[in-house]
C-alpha cells in the first residue's frame, strides 16, 4: 500500500512541476518583406546600368593611357639602345685619339720643338696637325660627354615610363575587377524579378522615355535638322550597319561595342578619329546645341559624361545602351541629356558653347 502511494506522490509532484515550467516558445511567422514598387526597381537599375558605364568608361580610359604608355616605353627604348650604340662609338673615337696621343707624345713642348726643328716650315705644319687633332680630341670628349648624358637621360626616362606602364596595368585589373562586379550586382537584381516584373519594368521604362522625349519636342529644344556633311554622313552610315550587334563594355567591334567604341569608331570610319571615351568626347569636341544638332553629332548623356549615342536625325540616334541590349536605334531623350558634341565642327575655342 505505502508503493503505491509512493508512485503516486511522484506522479502529482511531476505534474505539479510540469505546470510552473513556462511555456515552450512558439516560433514566430517571418514577416513578410514589402515586395518593391515597379518604379523603384526601375530606379536601382538605372542606378546599376549607370554605376557600370561609369566604371565601364573608367576602364576604357586607363585602356587608352595604357596603350599610349606602351607606345612610350616602346619608343623609349628605341631611343636608348641608339644612344648606347652611339656612346659605344664615342668611346671608341676617344680610345683612338688616347692611342695617337700615347704614341706621338713627347716631353719637348710644341714651341720649343719649332725652335730645335731642322725644318721650321716642317715643324709649323705639325703643328696644324697637331692642333687640329687636339680640336677634335676636344669635340670627340664633347660628343662623349653628350652621349654619356643622353644615354642616362633616356634610362631614366624609360624606367619611370616602365614604372608607370605597370601602375596603369594594376589600375586595369582594379577596374576591370569593378566593372565584373557591378555587372554581377544587376544580374542578381534581374534573376530575382519574374517575367511579369521584368515586363512591367520595361514598360515603365518606356513610358518615360516617351514622355522626356515629348517634353524636348514640345519645349522647342530640338530644331529642324541641318543636312550632315560628307564625314558625318558616313559616320551615320556606318553606325546603322552595326545595328542589332551586342553591348559589351570594353568593345570597339567589330563584333559588339560598348557606348563611346560604337561612336568613336564610327567618327574613325568616317576619316575623322576622335577620342576614346564618352568623357573625352565631351571635354575635347566642340559643344554644339540641341536645337543645331545635325546627322554625326554626338549626344551626350548624364552630369558625368557617362553615355554617348550618334545622332541620326529626326530626334533619334543610335546607340549601344547598356548591357545585356544590342545597338538600336531609340529617342534621343533615352537618358538625361548632358548636351552634344561636333566630331567635324571647328575647334573647341571657336565652337559655340551650348547652353
Amino acid at each position: 500500500m505505502s508503493a503505491v502511494l509512493l508512485r503516486l506522490a511522484c506522479t502529482a509532484a511531476v505534474a505539479a512541476q510540469a505546470a510552473l515550467a513556462p511555456a515552450p516558445a512558439v516560433a514566430a511567422a517571418p514577416v513578410p518583406q514589402p515586395q518593391q514598387s515597379v518604379a523603384q526597381l526601375l530606379t536601382d537599375l538605372q542606378r546599376l546600368y549607370r554605376q557600370t558605364e561609369e566604371a565601364t568608361e573608367s576602364y576604357n580610359a586607363t585602356a587608352e593611357r595604357l596603350k599610349r604608355q606602351r607606345a612610350e616605353v616602346t619608343r623609349l627604348d628605341g631611343e636608348l639602345a641608339r644612344a648606347r650604340l652611339a656612346l659605344q662609338g664615342s668611346q671608341g673615337d676617344a680610345g683612338r685619339l688616347a692611342r695617337q696621343q700615347y704614341q706621338n707624345s713627347s716631353d719637348l713642348s710644341p714651341y720649343l720643338r719649332l725652335l730645335l726643328a731642322r725644318d721650321p716650315q716642317h715643324a709649323l705644319d705639325e703643328g696644324h696637325v697637331i692642333g687640329r687633332l687636339t680640336r677634335e680630341r676636344a669635340e670627340t670628349v664633347d660628343r662623349l660627354t653628350d652621349a654619356e648624358r643622353k644615354r642616362d637621360a633616356l634610362a631614366r626616362a624609360a624606367r619611370k615610363a616602365l614604372d608607370e606602364q605597370l601602375t596603369l596595368t594594376g589600375k586595369q585589373g582594379r577596374q576591370r575587377a569593378d566593372v565584373t562586379a557591378r555587372l554581377r550586382e544587376v544580374e542578381r537584381l534581374l534573376a530575382s524579378l519574374t517575367p511579369q516584373r521584368l515586363a512591367a519594368v520595361a514598360a515603365l521604362e518606356r513610358a518615360g522615355v516617351d514622355q522626356a522625349q515629348l517634353r524636348l519636342a514640345t519645349s522647342g529644344a530640338l530644331g529642324d535638322d541641318s543636312p550632315p556633311t560628307g564625314e558625318g554622313d558616313r559616320a551615320v552610315r556606318y553606325a546603322l550597319t552595326q545595328v542589332g550587334k551586342p553591348y559589351q563594355w570594353g568593345a570597339q567591334g567589330p563584333a559588339s561595342y560598348d557606348c563611346s567604341g560604337l561612336t568613336s569608331q564610327a567618327w574613325d570610319h568616317a576619316g575623322t578619329p576622335i577620342p576614346r571615351t564618352s568623357q573625352e568626347q565631351w571635354a575635347r569636341l566642340p559643344k554644339v546645341p540641341l536645337n543645331r544638332l545635325r546627322p554625326g553629332d554626338l549626344v551626350v548623356y548624364f552630369p558625368g559624361a557617362t553615355h554617348v549615342a550618334l545622332y541620326v536625325g529626326g530626334g533619334r540616334v543610335v546607340q549601344a545602351p547598356r548591357p545585356g541590349r544590342r545597338i538600336e536605334v531609340s529617342p534621343l531623350a533615352s537618358a538625361p541629356v548632358l548636351g552634344a558634341v561636333r566630331p567635324d565642327g571647328p575647334p573647341p575655342d571657336q565652337a559655340t558653347e551650348a547652353r
